[in-house]
């Protein structure tokens, strides 16, 4: 799969919400999980 960077604009609460997930998934994996990979699984999930 091909990766594309595009600029968007988060409100705040969400920036919140992903980076507290990002958190969870990091301790949960003890591995690094970028702010991207976050936002693209819960994209898939969402979109599903």
């Amino acid at each position: 799969m091909t990766a594309k960077r595009v600029t968007i604009m988060l409100d705040d609460d969400l920036v919140k919400k992903l980076h507290e997930l990002q958190a969870k998934l990091i301790k949960e994996s003890s591995e690094s999980v970028s702010f991207s990979a976050v936002l693209n699984e819960t994209l898939r999930k969402k979109l599903k």
